[in-house]
């Protein structure tokens, strides 16, 4: 099973941004937790971080097209959670099964992060349990593929 991770804008800077909010976890601790979950349970996990739509885009619809191609994807959209159609139609387009996740919980923040666009076309989510809700967002999103699961639009 291949599993890739999509990191949004600003998680480049976790452990030194906002650590009030995000924790002092870096993104290179949570991608070796990640793997090492994998590792586990079998799930073979390739990550990726992008500030810039459209990077993130190109790499939803690589997951879909490129051999070996990805059995799901768990994608922190960050700030293009509340913005980005184009990352909504590149999930849809690839129709790859699909965990939100946020380290923060949105909805208890700015009322303008109470909006995702892609919650309604993921097969989960997880927010608001800190950086170990990557564990969480793996575990569910790989019982979801085991399950018989497939496409998440």
């Amino acid at each position: 099973m291949r599993i890739l991770v999509i990191h949004g804008p600003n998680l480049n800077l976790l452990g030194i941004r906002e650590p009030e909010v995000y924790g002092k976890t870096t993104l290179q601790e949570i991608n070796r937790s990640l793997r090492a979950r994998g590792e586990e349970i079998g799930a073979a996990i390739s990550d990726f971080q992008s500030n810039h739509e459209g990077d993130i885009v190109d790499r939803i619809q690589a997951a879909a097209l490129d051999i070996p191609r990805a059995d799901g994807i768990i994608l922190n959209p960050a700030g293009y959670t509340h913005t980005s159609v184009a990352i909504r139609d590149a999930l849809t387009a690839v129709s790859l099964p699909t965990w939100e996740i946020h380290i923060s919980d949105p909805s208890k923040r700015e009322k303008f992060r109470h909006v995702s666009l892609v919650r309604d076309i993921c097969v989960g989510c997880t927010a608001g349990r800190g950086s170990g809700g990557y564990i969480e967002a793996l575990d569910g999103l790989v019982a979801h593929l085991n399950s018989g699961g497939e496409a998440s639009s």
